[in-house]
Order: structure tokens, then sequence, then C-alpha cells
């Protein structure tokens, strides 16, 4: 019961958060891009995950063991702005992943044109790492998501009303293979929890 008393200790807050892309700058050299925060980003889920079971039937009874782990999606939504442009800016990702339209020239067989597609390397390497930030009252990091080989696999931009005067936005949906997720204080646990394996490729941040 200390916790509700003491004002020495204090909740996390969903409003104390940060999002970054490792590789943003690189999208664009357009204003307000001065660094790999996302600071348009308006909501953003924390990287969950759910444990498969299978079901052992035995007579008149069932055992129940654990499976796999299974990471699910994390939605984003972006507020739009006009600078820098968050439309082009996330069309920008998905080009830069490898997808074009396709004509005669990228099939010809003399052609310099190549027929690009979309790649897990180069959907990765678009956005960079992707980093969930929760921070305490006092501007400290407390915990930290990274999600390992991320891409995005849904964008919806948000419709048009002459009723509605609300902030145009943009839905994200993101995949990724699993989530590090790192604390400061080891108290409770290890500090570095699901951390990429030794040997693994890696993803460079360009946090700043």
């Amino acid at each position: 019961m200390s916790f509700w008393t003491e004002n020495t200790t204090e909740p996390k807050r969903n409003f104390r958060w940060r999002v970054t892309m490792g590789n943003l700058a690189s999208l664009g050299t357009g204003a307000n891009i001065n660094s790999s925060a996302v600071w348009w980003a308006k909501t953003v889920d924390t990287p969950s995950y759910t444990v498969t079971d299978i079901t052992h039937p035995f007579y008149d009874n069932e055992y129940k063991f654990p499976g796999r782990v299974q990471w699910q999606d994390v939605s984003m939504t972006l507020v739009d702005p006009i600078s820098p442009n968050a439309a082009q800016l996330t069309n920008q990702i998905i080009l830069n992943a490898g997808y074009s339209i396709k004509g005669a020239a990228e099939f010809a067989s003399a052609g310099t044109s190549k027929p690009t597609s979309i790649t897990k390397a180069a959907a990765n390497a678009a956005v960079g790492a992707v980093v969930i930030d929760i921070f305490s009252g006092a501007g400290d990091v407390v915990e930290s998501w990274t999600m390992f080989n991320p891409f995005i696999t849904s964008v919806k931009f948000s419709t048009l009303d002459y009723s509605n005067d609300d902030m145009r936005t943009i839905d994200l949906t993101w995949k990724y293979d699993w989530a590090g997720c790192d604390h400061p204080d080891g108290g409770n646990g290890d500090k570095n929890q699901f951390p990429r394996p030794n040997g693994a490729p890696s993803t460079s941040t360009g946090r700043n």
C-alpha cells in the first residue's frame, strides 16, 4: 500500500513517450526533419505478444502446453502536417522499400531500368530502427522498446469531410520479427530483455 501514499514513487503515464525512426532524416531534406524523432506521431501501440498453446486430450481430461511467442502488429497514428509533409514521407518509405510502377522500360532486354520490388532488407532500411521511449516526469527514459526488422504493412489516410475540422491523420500498421525491451533499472529482472542474438545483423539506430 505504500505506493499510493509515498510521493517518491510514480506510475508510468501514457502521454510521456517518443517514437523515433533511425533513418527518418534520410527520407528528405525538408523543413523540421533535423532528428529521428517523429514529433507528429499522435498515438502508438507498445509492442505486445501472445503465447500460443496446444491441447493434448487424454482419456477424460485435457492437458495444455505452451507453444510459440507471437508478436502482435503495432498500430501508429500520425498527424499529417504540411511541413514536414507526413504523407510524402510515408509514401517515400514505401518507395525506398523497393516498390515501383513498372512499364516497358523495366522489362526491356537492353533496358537500363530494373523491375524492382519490395524486399525485407530494403523495407527495414527505409525506416531504420523504430524505437518507442517512455519517460518519467523528470524526463528520464524508464522503458524503451525497439522493433527488430520492422516494416509497414498498411497505410490509411483519414477521410476528408467538409463537416469535420479535425486534423488530418495517417494510420500505419507495423509488422516486425520481435521487439527488445530495455530498462535502466534491472531490479525487477534483466535490464535488456529480448535482445538481438549475437552474430545477427544489426540495424543502425541513427537517433539524435
